[in-house]
């Protein structure tokens, strides 16, 4: 299988971490090997999976700089069953020192090309804002995951994704694809919500993920407790939500899901 994903969205707030982290734990849980990839310099990603951004010795940034070999910056996250690669405020810097450099938007993908036959699936956390980092993060992955809120503006904020997408597609990553779009923060009683959701079916069809992540309070404090929602608790709403949007990427990937014990 060997799938990368970009979860990006150039709007903030929208659950990219938070669908990065869970996603990681989820499919973690189906027995699949997996690395979150943190990206963002934020470093939300990372404390979302119980580590210290801060103590990170050698980060995404490092990396991509080439200061540090890709096998080196992989830290195991104990209690969330996954690997990670920290990221932190060091990716600012990394960004900078990036943008005289040959080849600059390949960095990502020549690193994760030594390690991406060790896992099933990498997961990228991009930063809320289409640049460099955003940009090797698409260049890196075979598809692009899309979390969105049903609401007017994030519409709009879709179309400039997708024809970034388009641009990179063209440029450097014939192979890049829109993985799926995921409806986050879901109410069901708000009309707009409903009216927006039906503009995406329409628009997008099976590109529209079935499983829709509800607002939930347990989702939205497991990262103070640094842990995905999976493992503070599973029998929330947010949790079952995360474990079926996993079971349909596996599916679409042709896996058949098998639960861990």
């Amino acid at each position: 299988m060997n799938k990368i994903i970009a979860v990006a969205n150039q709007k903030g707030g929208v659950g990219k971490t938070t669908t990065c982290v869970n996603m990681a734990a989820s499919l973690s849980a189906t027995r699949r090997r997996v690395l979150l990839v943190d990206l963002d310099p934020q470093g939300n990603a990372t404390v979302g999976c119980g580590l210290n951004k801060h103590a990170a010795k050698i980060t995404a940034g490092a990396v991509m700089l080439g200061e540090a070999k890709v096998q080196d910056a992989i830290v195991h996250a104990e209690n969330c069953g996954f690997d990670v690669i920290p990221g932190n405020d060091q990716l600012t810097a990394a960004e900078v020192g990036l943008m005289n450099e040959f080849g600059r938007e390949l960095r990502l993908r020549n690193a994760l090309t030594e390690i991406r036959s060790n896992y099933d699936y990498i997961f990228i956390d991009c930063p809320p804002s289409l640049n460099m980092l955003t940009v090797n993060a698409l260049s890196a992955a075979d598809g692009v995951l899309i979390p969105m809120q049903c609401e007017y503006y994030a519409l709009e904020g879709l179309t400039a994704l997708l024809q970034t997408i388009e641009q990179i597609k063209q440029a450097v990553n014939p192979g890049l694809e829109v993985e799926g779009i995921l409806r986050t923060m879901f109410d069901p009683r708000n009309n707009l919500a409903n009216e927006v959701s039906s503009q995406l079916i329409m628009h997008f069809s099976d590109k529209v993920y079935s499983t829709v992540i509800p607002r939930n309070v347990r989702l939205a404090e497991a990262p103070s407790f640094g842990l995905p929602v999976l493992l503070h608790d599973k029998n929330s709403r947010g949790a079952l939500a995360y474990l079926a949007l996993a079971g349909e990427v596996n599916r679409r990937h042709g896996d058949q899901v098998q639960a861990s014990a």
